[in-house]
């Protein structure tokens, strides 16, 4: 049964499997201060779980410097580690990597009075440990329903990067540019090198932005970003 709302001084403990509103999972989530990581997606609570470092930790750090590679680049961007989203009122995610063009400069999400972001950001990334992970069926549908433009999901077992653009409504999963190679259609520059974050090839990495980056129609990007 859902709850919907409570009234008690103290909240109840979030627990994986119940079914809440926005707002009575963010009351939940303020009164532990020491989770570190829950969302709601389909109006469900999905609880983290220790973080190995093999499997998240150490690819996790990977794709944030990457992210934070193409920042150097691109000043004027939003970006977010772990960052609790208000996607909608069913969906509260925390995603691992977030990229987002400012509201000024004519992105889709906005910074709220109490400094979390409303909307959806223009890239959402994810560590996953396969294919079986909510991250590429529930999140996935409630990413695409609402219009985030981008999504990155790193699958470590499989050892496979999944990047879809949103078309028409509906995921597509990009195709390499060249060899191993993937990029955005958003974010101008933004190259990924798969085999480097496989392998946590930090120098390759880099390389592959700062080529994108090289390109002519990052300049108008960056000049737009900044013009806000």
């Amino acid at each position: 049964m859902a709850h919907l709302m409570t009234t008690s001084a103290k909240p109840p403990a979030l627990v994986a499997g119940d079914r809440l509103t926005r707002d009575e999972f963010e009351r939940r989530y303020a009164a532990m201060p020491d989770l570190k990581k829950a969302e709601l997606i389909e109006g469900v609570v999905y609880m983290g779980s220790p973080v190995s470092l093999v499997r998240h930790g150490r690819p996790h750090h990977s794709l944030a410097y990457w992210v934070g590679v193409y920042m150097e680049f691109t000043p004027g961007l939003l970006v977010g580690d772990n960052s609790t989203v208000r996607l909608d009122l069913d969906n509260v995610p925390q995603p691992d990597l977030l990229l987002c063009i400012p509201a000024a400069a004519g992105g889709n999400s906005r910074l709220s009075a109490d400094g979390y972001l409303e909307g959806p950001p223009e890239l959402a990334i994810e560590v996953a440990a396969s294919s079986t992970s909510k991250d590429l069926h529930q999140k996935l549908g409630a990413y695409r329903r609402n219009g985030v433009r981008e999504y990155l999901v790193l699958r470590v077992d499989d050892g496979e990067v999944d990047w879809f653009q949103l078309e028409a409504g509906a995921y597509v999963k990009k195709q390499p540019q060249a060899v191993g190679l993937l990029a955005s259609t958003v974010f101008p520059g933004l190259w990924l090198d798969v085999a480097a974050l496989l392998h946590g090839d930090l120098p390759a990495l880099r390389a592959a932005v700062v080529r994108g980056c090289a390109l002519p129609q990052h300049g108008p990007f960056v000049a737009r970003l900044g013009a806000r």
